[in-house]
């Protein structure tokens, strides 16, 4: 019941300003309906994403639950009552949800990978299916368990034509599992220097692969006398999988590191088995022109507006140099303009240095703000101070083209690896009530939604779903699932579970996103602006940034309150000027001096306030 106590008292505040915020979002509807008239035309610092898994989203089409397979789980990979396999959603599920999606205010769908995937793999008693999208075998096709090609092409044209756009989630650094080693299953790593290419099975085997002058030299012509793939394990591929994978040429051995598992660091963190799947050899141009090909492909078929990347930290930098361009020049061929490509780059950390790396010289145009979410994480789901949010913005400089750049990095607190963000306030906060952890997500979505970068919800969050950890406990259903360990979470704002489909739009959650990704879209300093630290502390308390608008130098004032006790502050803005609230309570009506506004934010608490002009 206190769940939805604390939800009632924050819908009532909601509903409360509700209609006003309407009124101060209408202020930006020239500029909204100029963004809308070509949904080409926006920016990606414009959009509102939303991520969504599509097994787990909805289940559109009960037809195709088992991929077209027969058998049990192991055979088909269907299972709804294990948090491992395969659920049932499809794309027809996101296809009839796509007014919920906009009705959260959302302006772009990042959908997990539809490419037909291996459908059980694992160990003895550790099998678990690919209903995530990662173990990818046929690469220019849907996965059966998600539709047909047909009904990827229906989902991105009725996107585009409510004027929301469509992101791929795609894989280059590996495929599914199939190649085996005949020495060992679990293999661990073989360098280079112990493994050279040069010699079967270490320093001291027998010369192979005469006149290969090693993975540096990334020539068409060198790569050809790279024949035997035996310099540090045996590969083989297990009878009656030697046509596993499409296209034909990922069937190639020799075109795989084939060197055992990676560690994450070091030479092997590009070159090593991700957790046993096949690594290719993206040094080899065989694989940059194919992969280029593959994705390409799916650009010209379906006309989607972005790829995110997986694992991109775990490609070689020539590979992106390669890539990227290659797939602007085509997405700009299919009258793109603004294709949006971004990499995952897992660094759980507040220094941007190792992200920012990867824009300078891998040329990634963004990556995924994994700096962002530890700020957010550290000070909201943590006591650290506000400070840390200095740490963040002063790395902006570091990205390639600097603050500008980043801009256009998609910021989240939750996803379908790290977990959601309510998990970690209970878990750091373990005697909060479920009203302090609703408040404190709150502000969480306050921070993504306004403060810079390009904000991703990840399906569940505006439902109130709060998970068990990361990976799949993370990955709950919204349409009704049968998981135990899912149904006997506590849900934010709801007295429900996950026992139910949960795609009503009355979670204070839900109001909460959808009001503040209205306000955001209709001011442009909120998608465009620079970014300017106006306070901070080194205790839980005030957080104040102004957003200025690039066009018009129009500011917003975001403040947030990361304490559990009311605060008062004067703050510095930008000379006097009358003040709207957009989201949120604090900021007075006027400011007290040219240069100052006294905000008053209640407990974990935030405000968006537009200074002067509110349009």
């Amino acid at each position: 019941m206190k769940s939805i106590i604390a939800g009632a008292l924050v819908a009532a505040m909601l509903a409360g300003s509700a209609a006003a915020q309407d009124r101060r979002a209408a202020a930006g509807q020239d500029h909204r309906a100029a963004a809308g008239q070509d949904y080409r035309a926006r920016l990606p610092q414009d959009e509102v994403i939303y991520f969504a898994l599509p097994d787990r989203f909805d289940n559109g089409d009960p037809a195709n639950d088992r991929g077209g397979l027969t058998g049990d789980r192991l055979t088909t990979g269907y299972d709804p009552t294990a948090k491992g396999f395969y659920h049932g959603g499809d794309l027809k599920g996101l296809l009839r949800r796509l007014g919920y999606i906009k009705a959260l205010g959302a302006t772009a769908i990042w959908v997990g990978p539809i490419f037909r995937n291996k459908p059980v793999q694992g160990p003895k008693g550790q099998e678990s299916a690919g209903y995530h999208g990662y173990w990818i075998t046929d690469f220019a096709h849907v996965d059966p368990h998600f539709g047909t090609d047909a009904d990827f092409a229906a989902l991105v044209s009725a996107a585009h034509a409510a004027g929301m756009k469509v992101y791929m989630d795609i894989i280059v650094n590996h495929t599914a599992d199939v190649i085996r080693y005949r020495e060992c299953g679990d293999c661990a790593y073989r360098s280079r220097a112990d493994y050279p290419y040069q010699r079967r099975g270490g320093v001291d085997g027998k010369a192979i692969n005469p006149g290969f002058a090693g993975d540096g030299v990334q020539t068409a012509a060198n790569f050809a006398k790279l024949t035997d793939p035996t310099y540090a394990y045996t590969p083989y591929v297990p009878k009656g999988e030697e046509r596993a994978k499409s296209p034909a040429w990922l069937n190639d051995v020799t075109l795989y590191h084939n060197r055992g598992n990676t560690t994450f660091r070091n030479e092997n963190s590009t070159m090593g088995d991700f957790v046993g799947l096949d690594d290719l050899m993206t040094e080899n141009p065989r694989v940059v022109a194919g992969m280029i090909d593959i994705f390409g492909g799916w650009i010209d078929r379906f006309g989607v507006d972005g790829f995110r990347i997986d694992t991109a930290r775990h490609v070689n930098p020539e590979f992106w140099q390669a890539f990227v361009p290659a797939m602007q020049a085509r997405a700009a061929a299919k009258g793109i303009p603004n294709f949006h490509i971004f990499g995952e780059v897992a660094a759980d950390q507040l220094d941007p240095g190792p992200l920012a790396a990867h824009t300078r010289v891998d040329k990634l145009p963004a990556v995924l703000d994994f700096a962002f979410r530890r700020a957010v994480l550290d000070t909201v789901a943590g006591t650290r101070g506000t400070d840390a949010f200095e740490t963040l913005i002063a790395g902006d400089a570091l990205y390639e083209g600097g603050a500008a750049a980043a801009e256009r990095l998609p910021t989240f607190v939750s996803n379908h690896d790290n977990g959601r963000f309510a998990y970690f306030v209970r878990t750091a906060f373990p005697k909060a009530d479920d009203g302090e952890v609703l408040r404190r997500t709150m502000l969480a979505n306050a921070m993504l939604l306004s403060l810079r970068g390009v904000p991703t919800i990840y399906a569940g969050d505006e439902q109130g779903f709060t998970g068990d950890g990361g990976d799949q406990d993370a990955r709950e259903d919204l349409f009704a699932s049968r998981v135990a360990s899912y149904n006997d979470n506590r849900l934010l704002g709801t007295d429900t579970t996950t026992a139910i489909a949960h795609f009503a739009q009355d979670n204070p959650l839900f109001r909460q996103i959808a009001t503040l990704a209205r306000v955001r879209v209709a001011h442009p300093a909120l998608t465009r602006g620079r970014t300017i630290l106006r306070a901070r502390e080194e205790t839980p308390g005030l957080l104040a940034v102004s957003r200025i608008d690039p066009a018009t130098g129009r500011e917003v004032l975001l403040a947030f309150n990361t304490s559990t006790a009311p605060l008062d502050r004067l703050v510095e803005v930008s000379g006097a000027a009358t003040v709207t609230t957009l989201a949120g309570e604090g900021c007075a009506a006027q400011t007290a001096a040219p240069g100052s506004l006294r905000v008053r934010l209640p407990a974990l608490g935030y405000a968006v306030c537009a200074i002067g002009d509110a349009r």
